[in-house]
């Protein structure tokens, strides 16, 4: 487990659309980049833990042919500031840490599933002359928006 696992940083911007449109092809284009991520991620997570198992019965095999109990084993990890560096990891620690990047992408697609869905009313708008959009997004994902006359 890492220090800073469940630390989240977030990066909070506005930025100015001309038309609900451009929001809505703005957030699909978030929706599309997560999921292609968050695919790759699980095929990986797929073969790692594929790999993991066969590690994992080796060991076991091993460890009963010669007699001996499997002794709790030391993750070999040190801390550098905030930061958790694993020394000689192995296919339990990739494991671990893909599976915590597959959960943080779904739970992003989620959001932006539920952002999209709720800016479905801003479609009703069309194109308003004069007016700008100004949205503060937290990590990509609209939280506000503003309204501006200009």
């Amino acid at each position: 487990m890492f220090p800073f696992e469940g630390a989240k940083v977030m990066v909070v911007e506005v930025k100015e659309y001309s038309s609900a449109e451009e929001i809505a092809e703005t957030l699909e284009k978030e929706i599309s980049e997560t999921k292609s991520t968050l695919g790759e991620y699980l095929r990986r997570l797929d073969d790692i833990r594929a790999l993991a198992e066969k590690s994992k019965k080796i060991r076991e095999v091993v460890m009963k042919l010669a007699g001996k109990k499997a002794a709790a084993e030391s993750l070999g990890e040190i801390t550098v500031g905030n930061l958790s560096i694993v020394i000689d990891a192995n296919p339990f620690h990739e494991l671990t840490a893909i599976e915590e990047v597959v959960r943080s992408h779904q739970e992003r697609l989620l959001v932006l599933q539920k952002a999209r869905e709720a800016l479905k009313w801003l479609d009703q708008l069309g194109e308003a002359e004069g007016l700008k959009y100004l949205v503060v997004e937290n990590d990509g994902v609209p939280e506000r928006i503003l309204f501006k006359i200009s």
